[in-house]
């Protein structure tokens, strides 16, 4: 709607310059928007205080000739005023908002989606948890937020795929294998201790049991210590990335594609990244490591790549890692990390820019802790791992769907509260219940209504100006502003957005169909609801989908 209303005041624009009613000028810059109180209108403009300075005329003349021009825009108005200093207040006509109904149901699945991507290549990296232990609640989080973000760029236009780098080299992964080995070697009766800084949870005892039964383990205890703890690694961190695989699908999550950090290395793609900063001069030596020069792009201190002793860091491998995604052709590069993180984002950017790239060519979305609850009281540890509470823990005792609607209920930078018994409950106290009970009650409409023989509805051939009830004008109101929330959820990166909206026009469905008759006597005012009805339970699944949860018709 605020897309149609700008187009219009365009026209207008352009006719009152043609008529000379205004100097002519270039379209300025202007915005559409909501008003924050409804006395004020539906939507407001300033276009006219924009035009001031370049007509050399007030902004109050230059919104009397602009709204002269704009009459009603097509009968899209029903009253238009100009408030304050020159601000355009526009009061639409309830047609305006009862014509999305059919363009909702004329669109489908499609309804809301948008082409701000314009087809650019967008890769999506998240979860991207070191193969060395299950899931935890945390992990849960951030799949659901990068799943839900890839859903939602394609839907605006992007071509999106997701990526999980795993982090299968360096020291965490040394350590997972000399875990399982000690486990192993325990099990078989050595009296040796089990190390502090070793991986310390049942499922390590429960790796090195299976190891010890596979083909590849039955020489495990007689191999040189170097290369039991390699073969060690290699076959525990397979185990867990399988499980993390298999959690992840549970969840109803997709990854396209796992990107191995050893493949940096072995292909060649860390000196190929030393070379290209090289050639651009950002690498120095110093005290016989190799520094990348961060300072030079806002970071607090440059930046250690390769140490004294030839090991390369951490950092070298993300350098090398994000070169790679943009020699892959991605133009847009999100990457989902926790927000223990955050103080890495700068030289992450840095070295984007020292390669030539834009800022923001690359957004980092932080997610902060979830902190788990049963009944307003904090969880115990997991019995399983005597470590942490596993996603598929939380699964499985709550579902996906809720799982997933109470991740993405907050902003990603907050933290969480996830309450179990307010996930697993059948009451409208459960967030993803209250909102899939509404596509539910949408279904059952139109069950009974099939059972009366009454036909659905024809949206083409529905009277609209029959539904009359500020309620009715209210929620097709809210639906049209669907395809705009998605959209601006797109730019911000912010999926937490759709969970708010779809609670709202759940809410304002419940409070419709609690006070009002949808199958009556008349059979256009039937036919008219039971459209007003469709079109809510498309919203609401196509809102759902985006987050990845299901929009069921019973429950």
């Amino acid at each position: 709607m605020k897309k149609t209303l700008a187009a219009a005041l365009n026209q207008a624009l352009s006719a009152a310059c043609a008529a000379g009613a205004l100097p002519v000028v270039e379209a300025p810059e202007f915005v559409v928007e909501k008003t924050k109180q409804a006395e004020h209108g539906d939507l407001a403009s300033n276009l006219a205080l924009q035009l001031a300075r370049p007509c050399r005329q007030s902004p109050r003349a230059v919104a009397q000739v602009l709204l002269k021009e704009l009459g009603d825009a097509g009968g899209l108005i029903a009253r238009s005023e100009i408030a304050g200093p020159g601000f355009l207040n526009f009061f639409l006509r309830p047609a305006a908002w009862l014509g999305v109904l059919p363009e909702a149901m004329r669109r489908g699945a499609d309804y809301g989606r948008g082409d701000w991507g314009r087809g650019r290549r967008a890769m999506v990296e998240f979860v991207s948890a070191n193969p060395t232990g299950p899931l935890h609640v945390g992990h849960g989080r951030g799949a659901a937020l990068g799943d839900a973000l890839a859903r939602l760029l394609a839907f605006s236009g992007f071509s999106v795929d997701s990526e999980y780098y795993i982090n299968d080299a360096g020291t965490q992964m040394n350590t997972l294998g000399r875990s399982v080995l000690v486990r192993a070697r325990q099990l078989k009766g050595s009296a040796e201790p089990f190390p502090d800084n070793h991986y310390r949870g049942d499922y390590i005892k429960e790796l090195a049991a299976e190891l010890l039964g596979a083909p590849q383990g039955r020489d495990l205890l007689s191999l040189p210590p170097e290369e039991a703890a390699a073969l060690a690694t290699d076959w525990a961190g397979g185990k867990i990335l399988d499980g993390i695989k298999q959690d992840l699908a549970v969840f109803q999550v997709h990854i396209q594609n796992y990107f191995s950090e050893r493949s940096l290395v072995a292909g060649g793609a860390v000196e190929r990244a030393f070379a290209a900063l090289k050639d651009r001069g950002m690498l120095y030596e110093a005290d016989g490591a190799l520094w990348f020069q961060a300072t030079a792009f806002g970071d607090e201190k440059d930046r250690v790549v390769r140490r004294s002793s030839g090991e390369i860091t951490y950092f070298a491998s993300d350098i090398a890692y994000h070169l790679d995604k943009l020699r892959r052709g991605y133009e847009f590069l999100v990457d989902v990390w926790g927000a223990d993180h955050h103080g890495y984002v700068p030289r992450v950017k840095a070295a984007m820019q020292a390669l030539g790239q834009r800022p923001e060519d690359l957004t980092v979305v932080l997610v902060q802790m979830v902190n788990l609850l049963r009944g307003g009281e904090p969880v115990a540890m997991s019995t399983r791992g005597g470590e942490f509470v596993t996603l598929r823990e939380v699964i499985d005792e709550v579902g996906s769907d809720s799982a997933r609607f109470i991740f993405l209920s907050r902003r990603s930078d907050a933290q969480l509260d996830f309450d179990l018994e307010v996930a697993k409950a059948q009451s409208m106290d459960n967030p993803v219940f209250y909102v899939q009970y509404a596509h539910t009650r949408v279904a059952a409409l139109l069950r009974k209504a099939a059972e009366a023989g009454v036909p659905e509805p024809e949206a083409a051939k529905v009277d609209l100006g029959l539904l009359t009830g500020e309620e009715e004008v209210a929620l097709a109101r809210r639906l049209a502003e669907f395809p705009e929330m998605v959209e601006g959820a797109a730019r911000s990166l912010e999926p937490h957005r759709i969970t708010y909206y779809l609670h709202e026009l759940a809410g304002s469905f419940h409070s419709y169909y609690n006070g009002t008759k949808v199958l009556v006597e008349d059979p256009g005012l039937s036919a008219a609801r039971l459209l007003l009805a469709q079109a809510v339970g498309r919203v609401l699944a196509n809102g759902l989908g985006l987050l990845g949860v299901s929009a069921p018709e019973k429950m």
